[in-house]
């Protein structure tokens, strides 16, 4: 789809042009955190603190849209320009055209909508992993009550074993799983799990939120049918920027459970859903918030995906070699930014850190806490949450 025009109150910022942001280094990125004199951040895997000229740039579109593009615009036809303009500038940020991506309110919408979209039921198997998040737990066990098995592959330590999973896939329908362990910090082998889902002729949707931002995103590499993810942790965005990549092939198998003039070809009341992820969107959801997502992929391409991937994995490396070795549950060599530790009282420990300036969270399965570090964090902050860590032992 071919972008209009949009009128002059909108057509010098985002998405329609780059922001001015001031940002071109990680130490400018850390300067433009405005928690990070308040705080020692861990917790970018839960959601990431907002640099103030991201923050700028949703306040801004919020305030055009709704005054000065009433003046001289028509407010929906600029708003559904900005829905375009977002998807041409993320789409490659994840590996896929514009066409394949929907922008979505979080990962969970993304999931439950992909999920409500498959026609499953009583005699279909879905098979999945012990390390999901409720956020894919919740629609697979809606799945259940219609009569879907939910079959389950253990894993240990956030590792997969593949051909326990090849096996379990042999029969399925749809295989769901992460790829990237949120409570161990691993990475699963994406492309060979979707690979033993598609020799069965499984749909296969890959959760990808604690991706984008620490590492590049490939969906047609994976050869996933569909991918979710989101702006608000480690892309730094706003809540409400979520979005879900479908591959062209993978779309006549998903009839989305709830449409509206967004989701269909022409919005007159006929019912011709979209030949393009686009179906999965529905009337006029916030704009904002994926207007501040379009400004950090442009963000983070310019900083660097593996300047940013390498920063992160250096100082996860400085933090697990502070820490007794039999206390760190993830990767000894870390994988991601996210490392988990063993300590007596996760919860308590959380809030002692809290209270000492320190934010990280809590895990139930494993009973640990989790820290996630990403590129804006310091060395001198790493140190201080290792001593800290200490005198939980």
């Amino acid at each position: 789809m071919e972008i209009p025009e949009p009128p002059a109150s909108v057509a010098d910022q985002p998405p329609f042009a780059p922001a001015e942001t001031g940002i071109d280094s990680l130490d400018e990125l850390r300067a433009s955190i405005p928690i990070t004199d308040r705080v020692a951040y861990f917790n970018t895997g839960a959601t990431g603190p907002t640099p103030t000229a991201l923050l700028d740039v949703v306040d801004e579109w919020n305030r055009a849209h709704k005054t000065d593009v009433l003046v001289d615009g028509d407010a929906y036809a600029v708003g559904f320009a900005a829905y375009e303009a977002i998807r041409e500038r993320v789409a490659p940020f994840v590996g896929v055209d514009p066409a394949e991506l929907a922008l979505t309110e979080s990962t969970a919408d993304g999931l439950s909508a992909v999920l409500a979209a498959l026609d499953l039921g009583p005699g279909d198997v879905a098979v999945t992993t012990d390390l999901e998040h409720p956020a894919a737990d919740v629609p697979l066990a809606r799945l259940a009550e219609r009569g879907v098995t939910v079959r389950r592959v253990e894993t240990t330590a956030g590792r997969i074993d593949t051909d326990e999973w090849a096996a379990a896939v042999a029969d399925a329908e749809l295989a769901v799983f992460y790829s990237l362990a949120w409570t161990y910090g691993t990475r699963l082998p994406v492309a060979e799990m979707t690979a033993a889902a598609d020799e069965a002729g499984a749909f296969t949707l890959v959760d990808a939120v604690q991706g984008p931002g620490q590492r590049a995103v490939d969906v047609h590499e994976w050869g996933a049918d569909a991918v979710v993810g989101s702006g608000h942790k480690w892309l730094l965005g706003v809540w409400g920027s979520g979005f879900l990549a479908v591959a062209r092939d993978a779309l006549a198998e998903l009839q989305p459970a709830q449409v509206a003039y967004r989701s269909v070809t022409e919005p007159n009341g006929a019912f011709e859903r979209k030949p393009a992820a686009a179906r999965f969107e529905r009337g006029t959801t916030a704009i904002g918030a994926h207007v501040g997502l379009a400004e950090s992929v442009r963000l983070f391409d310019r900083l660097g995906t593996e300047t940013i991937r390498e920063e992160i994995l250096r100082l996860a490396d400085r933090l697990v070699d502070q820490l007794p070795a039999e206390r760190v549950v993830s990767p000894a060599e870390p994988e991601t930014g996210l490392v988990t530790v063993d300590v007596p009282e996760p919860e308590a420990t959380v809030e002692r850190l809290r209270e000492a300036g320190v934010a990280i969270r809590s895990l139930s399965d494993p009973a640990c806490v989790r820290a996630s570090v990403h590129a804006f964090c310091t060395d001198e902050e790493i140190d201080r949450l290792a001593a800290e860590l200490h005198t939980a032992w």
